[in-house]
């Protein structure tokens, strides 16, 4: 894809949102903390620092179990991007992990958590090795006009993703929560916006002019004529952030929600739902029993106040132990609640099939969400699906 043709050049602009209703709590500001952030539900428990050590000890007692990644395991397919802006349809193309590709009927390109790596980690030399291949590179997604970040951790935010997105599409504008403007920056990107829970703000894509762009990249002839327009807004989840061990929870983290060109997506980032005590081995903590733990009230409000949703981009993946996890990472079964509290009208999984980050194996997620949507009494296909990486989805 070495040769070039016309195309228009869009110019993206930010603007406030008119004010809309949000929860009685959401001017408290309850999540800022002194010095940084917090989740201020009794759904939370704290446990990162000793997660560690705990790990460690079920390696050498023998009792952590270590997920064959071994093929087959997920399949990969090589993505399908439109060649134009003119979209009929929503359509959601996941790209492994939690990065997913949305483009939107009117023509807004959306890119959440693009990490293509082979490894998450510092310097994309530590941490996990992906156990399947990324289905594409950046420069195989002809249009980039937004990046959404839901947070800083590693799987969820590349250095040397963001730098190249920020390279090949130099009016690319970048979505984060507060705190990670400056990362930004100093990575030299400098179209960034951040914003706090239940903040909101509309974009325009106008047209300029033309510009150089691959082959295949032809602009619709409407949507050049009337701009692009966008409402985005970010609001709550539950879970953490650090991209060292000196920056723990100095930056938020959340979901976002866009509406654009008659569709609205929500896109929950990382997020766990309950805090699950240490039970005994093989105990199931959705037995009756176990409803009395807390579960995280944001998501009836995101719900109440931005739902419904025509697409949930919901994890389901990262679990294991559900001591260790579950107050940061929800499981098959709390992806569906949380699927219900938002008012999604569609979902598709994410946050599995792409590292070995917790002890599940690496095909239960979607063996579990189905289980865990026939407990609910909801169709095991069509409503809330996973999709083979690469695959796009029509809605």
């Amino acid at each position: 894809m070495g040769s070039t043709t016309t195309a228009v050049l869009y110019t993206l602009s930010v603007a406030s949102s008119p004010a809309r209703p949000a929860p009685n709590d959401a001017s408290a500001k309850s999540h800022h903390a002194k010095a940084g952030f917090r989740n201020p539900w009794d759904s939370w428990t704290d446990v990162t620092m000793e997660i560690p050590a705990e790990i460690l000890m079920r390696r050498i007692t023998g009792k952590a179990n270590k997920p064959k990644t071994t093929g087959p395991t997920v399949t990969v397919r090589k993505p399908d991007f439109l060649p134009t802006r003119d979209t009929p349809r929503l359509r959601a193309t996941w790209l492994g992990h939690a990065c997913y590709y949305v483009e939107f009927p009117g023509g807004l390109r959306a890119l959440f958590d693009p990490v293509l790596e082979e490894r998450c980690g510092p310097y994309n030399m530590l941490g996990p090795k992906r156990f399947t291949e990324a289905p594409c590179k950046i420069s195989d997604i002809p249009i980039i006009d937004a990046v959404f970040i839901s947070h800083n951790h590693y799987d969820h935010l590349s250095y040397t993703g963001v730098t190249e997105i920020a390279q090949r599409h130099p009016n690319c504008h970048f979505f984060v929560p507060l705190g990670v403007k400056a990362w930004f920056q100093s990575c030299g990107i400098s179209q960034v916006t951040e914003l706090d829970w239940w903040d909101e703000r509309d974009i325009t894509l106008s047209p300029v002019g033309n510009e150089e762009a691959q082959v295949g990249v032809v602009e619709d002839s409407t949507s050049i004529a009337a701009g692009i327009k966008a409402r985005i807004g970010f609001l709550p989840s539950q879970h953490a952030t650090a991209r060292t061990p000196f920056d723990r929870m100095q930056t938020l983290w959340g979901s976002w929600t866009i509406e654009s060109g008659g569709k609205h997506v929500y896109f929950t980032g990382d997020t766990g739902y309950r805090s699950v005590p240490k039970l005994p081995e093989g105990e199931d903590d959705h037995d009756p029993k176990y409803d009395n733990l807390p579960t995280c009230p944001a998501f009836k409000q995101v719900g109440e106040f931005r739902g419904p949703f025509d697409l949930g981009l919901i994890p389901i993946g990262a679990y294991a132990p559900r001591h260790m996890f579950s107050s940061a990472h929800v499981d098959p079964h709390e992806a569906v609640q949380i699927f219900q509290d938002t008012k999604c009208k569609k979902a598709l999984g994410m946050h599995w099939g792409t590292w070995v980050l917790t002890e599940e194996n690496v095909l239960e997620p979607p063996e579990k969400l189905k289980a865990a949507l026939k407990n609910f009494g909801l169709p095991v296909e069509g409503v809330f699906d996973v999709c083979e990486i690469g695959e796009s989805r029509e809605f």
